[in-house]
């Protein structure tokens, strides 16, 4: 059962609307989320960062701080990053066994070198055994956690994996699968293809398509689903700095009036409130030189001297940000240039991969030493 227009069943969660925070490594902490839970849904899905199988057999204590949860967090939806099936199946032994997480998002779509380099990420659906392998390690182990799979398009224009991807993710076992429309080779850049969601809709038909790139806003959002009948949309970069994104994308697939957005006065709140959250989850200091990370995105086309950006950019404690925060317009209207494409974008490049990694697709070996690296990338 896929749900009604803007619903969607992942296992025995209703996601409504069906609107998805896509897992962002540095980004997706238990705050943000909490952040964006407030202005959207509380039964859509807000992904934690992902964290890798090892760590987690490992009990390594960077990854189990990052799965931390919010109390009133349902479902707690976790990403785990592999290219070992035992290392899978052991990791969601654990996580299963424990009740560390209900929901279980396979990340096959990660573009970054270090992860390629490995066979991992978006470089791992080439070799149609070991993914169709580590998909089911996966569904076995999670018993009646639902498990989904995220991909890529494919390697580059010349190696196209995402057909056989859905295709296989939906053989064994997932509930769902996420299509973000860009090759590896694309990263972040240029435009997102959204007629290969289309064709994943096609090829897919048991379980629901989410469609993920390039959304910004939420008639993007709109047009996506319009456009490629996708049941669902994962949303990434579009959230930076503009966790009130949530609330538009609830209004707009609700069919109910999008909300203008918000005057400086009110993301000087929202930024006071992001503040506090990761003050509570990491420590005062560690949390306000983790929200520098945000306040050029927060920040984006309102009219603030360079002088006041830049003391935002190096902020250290809550009572320097309510100072900062003092010092601006709050009557500012939101700004046209704050719309748009946001976060990284980059530009394309090869794909790094194992030497030899493209020469049998069927070889199910595990890359060796793919498994060294811990979470966060």
């Amino acid at each position: 059962m896929f749900g009604t227009a803007s619903s969607l069943k992942i296992g025995p969660y209703v996601v409504d609307p069906a609107v998805v925070l896509a897992p962002m490594a540095g980004i997706t902490n238990v705050a943000f989320r909490t952040l964006c839970r407030e202005f959207g849904s509380a039964t859509s899905l807000y992904v934690c960062e992902m964290v890798t199988a090892r760590a987690i057999v490992e009990r390594d204590s960077k990854t189990m701080e990052m799965m931390t949860f919010g109390a009133d967090e349902s479902p707690r939806s976790l990403q785990l990053y592999s290219v070992d099936p035992k290392n899978v199946t052991d990791a969601v032994t654990i996580i299963a066994g424990e009740g560390l997480a209900d929901h279980l998002d396979m990340n096959f779509g990660c573009p970054v070198p270090k992860v390629t380099r490995k066979g991992g990420g978006a470089a791992l659906p080439y070799k149609r055994r070991l993914f169709a392998e580590i998909v089911r390690a996966a569904v076995r182990a999670a018993g009646d956690m639902p498990v989904t799979v995220k991909f890529r398009v494919g390697i580059d224009d010349e190696h196209l994996t995402y057909l056989d991807a859905g295709r296989i993710a939906e053989a064994e076992g997932a509930v769902a699968v996420a299509l973000h429309a860009r090759t590896a080779a694309q990263r972040y850049s240029g435009e997102a293809d959204w007629s290969r969601i289309s064709r994943l809709k096609e090829a897919v038909t048991s379980i629901p398509v989410l469609g993920n790139g390039d959304i910004f806003s939420a008639e993007d959002a709109l047009r996506m689903m319009r456009e490629t009948g996708c049941d669902g949309v994962v949303v990434g970069r579009g959230c930076l700095g503009r966790p009130w994104l949530f609330r538009e994308l609830h209004a707009a697939l609700t069919e109910q009036p999008v909300p203008a957005g918000p005057s400086l006065g009110e993301v000087a709140a929202i930024l006071h409130r992001h503040a506090v959250l990761l003050a509570d989850h990491l420590g005062e200091e560690k949390g306000l030189r983790d929200l520098r990370k945000h306040m050029a995105w927060y920040l984006r086309g309102f009219p603030i001297g360079s002088d006041l950006r830049k003391s935002f950019a190096m902020v250290s404690g809550l009572p320097e940000l309510e100072d900062l925060l003092g010092q601006l317009d709050h009557d500012a209207p939101y700004p046209a240039e704050a719309e748009g494409p946001r976060g990284r974008q980059g530009s394309p490049g090869r794909v790094v991969l194992p030497e030899g990694w493209l020469d049998d697709p069927e070889d199910a070996a595990v890359p060796e030493g793919a498994e060294l690296m811990h979470s966060g990338g």
